[in-house]
């Protein structure tokens, strides 16, 4: 990912920002410009509370780029607790804990690095909750 995309995208990657409709009330992961449900332009910007839970997950066994000597590791889809259901890497638990309906939380972790020179590039997972 080039630099200036990145920090276009760093409120969403740090701060799990997106949107919220003010005529219908929907949520969006990420922000839209358009409501999905009602098709309204009046959105106003949300930040969520990181909390939700598993809803799926998966292995990935492979992978490209810059996350080839990451593998194997956990993906989910998460319920945020506002509605949206979004893709995150599940981050310190156990393979064999992970189950649907676990509570999580959003954290931010190193995605990986450009390079040995090159920038390091952070972002959100997800980590088991007690809530």
């Amino acid at each position: 990912m080039d630099i200036p995309r990145y920090w276009r995208l760093k409120d969403q990657r740090y701060r799990l920002q997106g949107t919220v409709c003010e005529n219908c009330g929907q949520y969006s992961f990420p922000p839209r410009a358009v409501c999905p449900k009602c098709k309204s332009r009046n959105q106003k910007l949300f930040v969520f509370s990181g909390k939700g839970t598993v809803f799926s997950f998966t292995t990935i066994y492979q992978t490209i780029g810059a996350y080839q000597d990451k593998v194997p590791y956990l993906v989910a889809l998460i319920d945020l607790d506002e509605g949206p259901r979004i893709t995150a890497q599940l981050t310190d638990v156990e393979w064999d804990e992970v189950h649907i309906g676990m509570p999580v939380e959003m954290v931010v972790r190193k995605y990986y690095e450009d390079g040995a020179d090159g920038p390091i590039f952070y972002g959100y997972k997800f980590r088991p909750s007690d809530s």
